[in-house]
């Protein structure tokens, strides 16, 4: 059964979908003794019961990272992934917008020169510096809007037009310009309930209050995951790393939404 694009939980009212779940738990979960719970299929109501057995099948599982689930007893993209299989969710691996697909491949080209910072943790170096120059800012200043922006002006120089993306460093001030542009923007809401409203090329935006944020490009979606590529961070995930990785997250880590130039 595909992921209905929405999140399952209690006071679900889909009976197909009741049924599937409680079918799907009963073989997943097997539990015998004084741990046993069956669920009665035929009973199309998601209740405390349902919810518990869903908390026990996310205590027992990991997501395609190998991190715990999170045992909300709610039945999301990656929860859904794990009980009914990967295959079930929305995935997409290949941009849908050829411009974007132009915009992805440069920023992917950066990754595999393996760009980092220089000295170590100082937000500068040749690279970096280039990054920052497109959007007016000094080396020592943190980059990772500034690369995105770069990675669109040079898919848009190479092809003779204009750059579409909003020009800054700030990544608040590009979600919040962004629409103006002609850009559509997607809310974390709306992307954690339903994956298949992504695709790669997309910009994430985070907000860590204070002004402060974080971005990058989507590479591809999976299981209510994203593959990224992402200046200005590392494998800890943080908005000050030091090069280009590409990297894995959660759709709910990204907190504020994704940017969509497709077509503009």
């Amino acid at each position: 059964m595909r992921y209905p694009g929405r999140v399952i939980k209690m006071g679900e009212t889909d009976a197909r979908i009741v049924n599937a779940l409680k079918n799907q738990l009963n073989k997943a979960l097997a539990l015998t003794g004084d741990q046993k719970i069956v669920l009665d299929p035929a009973n199309p109501v998601f209740g405390p019961k349902v919810k518990q057995a869903v908390q026990l099948f996310q205590a027992r599982h990991v997501d395609d990272e190998g991190r715990p689930l999170k045992t909300d007893g709610e039945v999301g993209a990656i929860t859904w992934a794990r009980l009914f299989g990967e295959e079930t969710v929305a995935s997409a691996d290949k941009p849908a917008d050829k411009f974007l697909g132009a915009v992805l491949a440069v920023a992917l080209a950066e990754e595999a020169k393996k760009i980092r910072e220089v000295p170590p943790d100082s937000n500068r170096g040749p690279a970096v510096e280039a990054y920052l120059a497109g959007v007016g800012l000094g080396k020592g200043n943190p980059w990772c809007c500034a690369f995105t922006y770069w990675c669109f002006e040079q898919a848009a120089k190479a092809r003779g037009r204009t750059n579409p993306s909003v020009r800054t460093g700030s990544c608040l001030a590009h979600w919040n310009g962004a629409v103006a542009k002609g850009a559509r923007r997607i809310s974390k809401a709306d992307a954690v309930n339903n994956p298949a409203l992504l695709e790669p090329g997309m910009v994430f935006i985070m907000d860590f209050g204070g002004g402060k944020g974080h971005t990058g490009f989507i590479v591809a979606v999976h299981g209510g995951m994203i593959d990224t590529v992402e200046g200005n961070t590392d494998a800890s995930k943080t908005r000050e790393g030091g090069g280009v990785y590409r990297l894995t997250r959660k759709l709910a880590e990204v907190n504020k939404g994704y940017i969509d130039y497709s077509g503009v």
